[in-house]
């Protein structure tokens, strides 16, 4: 980070941290991406010993994240929670509608409530920044109606000002692509279970094992649909990882295998909503 741009984050670094002085204790939605590290970290920094980090587990997280989130709680030496979220025994969140990030966080901040409750936290936080408010984002609904603070948001942070500071930090993950939960990669409408959240995920294992690290594996029946940075769209178009691709997803059953063009772009499944 040069010298400029040390000068136009630190305003918004001594707002969080005044933000967050003003909690006697805080409870953080702890996924272990780089928002919610940074906010826990910083949070830490502040609060010492009065900070508590809840994780939710479920079929819904990409496979390796709730190990991801238990090392760095580690790392940061914060008590860490795990809970079983149980998003899926919910029939409103299943059917998948517009809104089922609403019924899901729900479900999530009641029993992080609940367990809070029982340690003596008095407040909840959750990691959205800034760039968050562009999209469809139901869940900020939930978070408001239960008294869920966003303090990255209150700082006006954006993803980019993040990874700044938590690289300033010194966080090992401030570099860490986004890892939205699995339902995201599902067209709204159709039921999500087990079974599918669990083909979704071994695709982008198979994506991951070939390099790809940043990608996403939209489902659209028997398609696949693959959004991968723009960078990386020519890598995938070579003869020899296609083939690899190709075969290790025909073998989760997709009968046709496609590449966006476009490449990742986040939230892109709301676009239907849109139009």
């Amino acid at each position: 980070m040069n010298a400029t741009e040390n000068e136009a984050l630190l305003p918004k670094e001594e707002r969080l941290m005044r933000c967050l002085a003003q909690y006697e204790s805080l409870g953080v939605a702890f996924s272990g991406g780089v928002d919610s590290t940074l906010l826990l970290a910083a949070a830490q920094r502040v609060l010492g010993q009065r900070v508590v980090a809840f994780t939710g587990v479920s079929e819904l997280h990409p496979s390796g994240e709730k190990e991801q989130a238990i090392e760095m709680a580690r790392h940061l030496g914060v008590r860490h929670i795990l809970f079983d979220s149980r998003e899926l025994a919910d029939p409103r969140f299943t059917a998948n509608p517009a809104e089922r990030c609403y019924h899901c966080k729900l479900g999530l901040f009641d029993t992080m409530q609940r367990e809070a409750e029982a340690l003596g936290i008095t407040t909840l936080a959750h990691g959205a920044n800034v760039d968050d408010l562009s999209d469809f984002r139901p869940g900020f609904q939930a978070a408001k109606e239960m008294g869920i603070v966003a303090p990255l948001i209150e700082a006006g942070l954006h993803k980019a000002d993040i990874r700044q500071l938590a690289r300033r930090m010194g966080l090992p993950n401030w570099q860490r692509p986004a890892m939205a939960c699995l339902a995201s990669r599902i067209p709204y409408g159709v039921p999500i279970d087990t079974k599918l959240l669990a083909r979704i995920d071994q695709a982008e294992n198979a994506l991951r094992r070939l390099g790809i690290e940043h990608c996403r594996v939209r489902h659209h029946g028997s398609l696949v649909r693959i959004e991968v940075d723009p960078a990386n769209i020519s890598r995938l178009a070579e003869t020899d990882l296609r083939a690899q691709l190709v075969t290790a997803l025909r073998g989760l059953g997709y009968a046709h295998v496609c590449l966006d063009l476009e490449g990742y772009v986040p939230g892109k499944m709301n676009r239907d909503l849109k139009a």
